[in-house]
């Protein structure tokens, strides 16, 4: 998907700015205060207004939390001043909350929901499993769109498939994904994947309706909920792997042309400690961005929705956040990100059609032995701990 292209030199003014450390704090559930915004010198379409919060769900992580306006520590410097109309810094190592600007307002995502895909199946698929492209999976999707490059009929490993996703923001290879994810339900069972997901890691505003981040019906996330969501991903080796990676060559396979593909913009390379991120943009969702950087020891998530290209776009708004929230001294938070929920879902290595099942192994030859003699022992011990067959035992 289009995405600003911010300088080198703008990034590395912002990335080097010199902001004061403040002591640790928690902050409180507090009146409305309006979050620091600059106007775009060109004004956004008018967009249709989003689902109202429910107080239950707007209140997870914290009741500083349940505004849409500004949620900062107390004494905290001035947060920077973006167009985006809601983001959230947060510490992923220790689940504080930094702060925030209409932490959970319904927005809708663009291709930062692809993270959510990744979170949703990655567990499910073997990487090194091939998959053929089926005519379906690129069916009304726009050529002008940002796309792997896939072809019909062609076959490709699921890992280059991640990575085509992740470095280009496939759309093509969103759709492969979630079909191949989704066993018998095919794309729309990867879609009931990524929403079982959400659920499973208590992002209850998140509702995916296309795999890829593409415009969907009732398609809705909350810079809150992408936190979550980019912690149970950068939790993975394999995603952090695949997102910090700049070039990739994809091998040729028989009828299958290989591909070059290199990284989309993000603050690899430009932000000091960036170890990945994903953009994203569609007409309705305006600039959206999710990464995640480390220093000293600490590694910030930055999220947020709703941005337009100038002043600064997504990326030198995430990098202006990024400063302030490593400014803060670690401690100073205005809540935090909640735990998955224990409830399981099914995350299976899902077989590609085609490919065998990983047989079952055999059970050991000592099996049946071992099993015998411990329930000859147990038989014991339940005899000798009877009144009846204990020597010496007094009857009642």
């Amino acid at each position: 998907m289009t995405t600003s292209r911010v300088t080198a030199v703008t990034l590395s003014v912002i990335a080097t700015a010199a902001v004061g450390v403040v002591p640790p704090t928690k902050a409180a559930a507090a009146p409305f205060v309006r979050c620091p915004a600059v106007q775009p010198p060109v004004s956004p379409p008018a967009l249709p207004s989003p689902p109202p919060v429910d107080p239950a769900q707007g209140a997870v992580g914290g009741s500083a939390l349940a505004t849409p306006g500004l949620a900062v520590p107390a004494g905290a410097p001035t947060a920077p001043a973006v167009t985006a109309t809601s983001w959230l810094v947060a510490d992923l190592n220790s689940g504080e909350v930094l702060g925030g600007c209409g932490p959970h307002v319904h927005r809708t995502p663009a291709s930062v929901q692809k993270l959510l895909l990744a979170a949703a199946l990655m567990p499910r698929l073997d990487p090194a499993q091939m998959v053929e492209v089926a005519r379906a999976d690129l069916r009304d999707l726009d050529p002008a769109s940002s796309l792997m490059g896939v072809t019909v009929g062609g076959r490709y490993s699921v890992e280059s498939l991640w990575l085509g996703l992740l470095l280009r923001s496939g759309n093509d290879a969103a759709n492969v994904l979630a079909r191949v994810g989704g066993g018998a339900a095919g794309r729309q069972g990867g879609v009931q994947a990524m929403n079982d997901e959400a659920r499973r890691l208590r992002a209850y505003q998140t509702h995916a309706a296309t795999p890829s981040g593409l415009d969907g019906p009732g398609q809705y996330t909350s810079a809150y909920d992408l936190a979550l969501i980019a912690r149970a991903a950068f939790a993975r080796e394999d995603f952090r792997r695949y997102v910090a990676t700049t070039v990739a060559q994809i091998p040729a396979q028989p009828g299958t042309p290989g591909l070059a593909i290199t990284h989309d913009t993000t603050l690899l390379g430009r932000y000091p400690g960036t170890l990945g991120g994903k953009t994203g943009f569609t007409d309705l969702a305006r600039q959206t961005y999710v990464g995640v950087a480390e220093r000293g020891g600490r590694r910030l998530a930055v999220t947020l929705l709703g941005a337009e290209t100038a002043p600064l776009g997504s990326l030198g708004e995430a990098a202006a956040l990024l400063n302030w929230g490593f400014a803060l001294a670690p401690g100073a938070s205005v809540g935090e990100l909640v735990a998955p929920e224990e409830k399981k879902y099914d995350r299976r290595v899902v077989p590609v059609k085609g490919e065998r099942p990983e047989p079952a192994r055999p059970a050991s030859p000592w099996a049946l032995p071992v099993a015998l003699g411990l329930g000859a022992a147990l038989l014991l011990a339940v005899l000798l701990l009877t009144p009846r067959w204990r020597r010496g035992a007094r009857r009642r």
